[in-house]
């Protein structure tokens, strides 16, 4: 029986590896796609249309639909600012700390940190303009790609999500826990270009890296885990004495 749970075993840590690879892979490809576009200079047939899309013919100025929904665009973007991003990352730290799982909360705020500062480096190295095809629905003032909102809340949510998922003992709460970042992720993006303060492409670029981070944080601690480095669902302690 031990033989038979250690291969099936094996086999589940070989197929999620492989999933793993597939999506960082596809996530950095769809990155250098959109990237290389940047570089050229001249946004995407797609960037303009979209963006004229979300506003009025008559006045770019305005956005489409109720009053009620450029007020909830404002309210989502604000839950990818850098002062939300930070408190939430606090939040998920102490949660772990608070359950005995230091090391797991070292290991989220570490995660996270690291790709806050991907994403400033990005956007120094690209310091592409933001979009000037409609108006700015709120005040902006650094460069547009990739979207730091997009970026950051993908590597913030879905992160904090993934590791505290692995923490988690009940399936139904890890798949709740992932899929309620991973929307929560694609409405800030979404806001972003509703306001207009992004290309669409920016925001395409933020959600490949910031996913892909995620995933990879996710299966650095995944690792580290099964050698009781950090601790996992079954609150194994980090000792590496142990």
């Amino acid at each position: 029986m031990n033989r038979t749970a250690n291969r099936i075993w094996a086999h589940r840590l070989d197929t999620r590896i492989l999933v793993t690879l597939l999506i960082v892979t596809a996530g950095l490809f769809a990155f250098a796609y959109v990237a290389s576009e940047v570089v050229e200079g001249e946004p995407l047939a797609i960037d303009r249309w979209l963006l004229l899309r979300f506003r009025s013919v008559a006045d770019p100025a305005l956005s489409i639909g109720p009053s009620w929904l450029s007020r909830a665009m404002l309210d989502l973007t604000a839950l990818g600012g850098g002062t939300v991003l930070t408190l939430v990352t606090i939040f998920v730290a102490g949660y772990l700390a608070a359950r005995r799982k230091l090391a797991l909360a070292m290991f989220v705020a570490a995660s996270i940190a690291g790709g806050g500062i991907a994403s400033a480096l990005l956007k120094l190295a690209f310091a592409r303009a933001r979009p000037d095809v409609v108006p700015h629905l709120v005040e902006v003032s650094s460069a547009s790609f990739p979207s730091g909102h997009a970026m950051n809340s993908a590597m913030v949510y879905l992160t904090g999500a993934v590791l505290l998922a692995s923490a988690e003992p009940s399936r139904r709460v890890r798949a709740f826990l992932i899929v309620a970042a991973l929307l929560l992720t694609f409405a800030i993006g979404f806001s972003r270009v509703f306001l207009g303060v992004h290309f669409p492409t920016d925001v395409m670029a933020g959600w490949a890296v910031g996913i892909a981070w995620a995933v990879a944080a996710s299966w650095v601690a995944a690792n580290l885990q099964r050698r009781h480095a950090i601790e996992g669902a079954e609150g194994t302690t980090t000792s590496t004495a142990a």
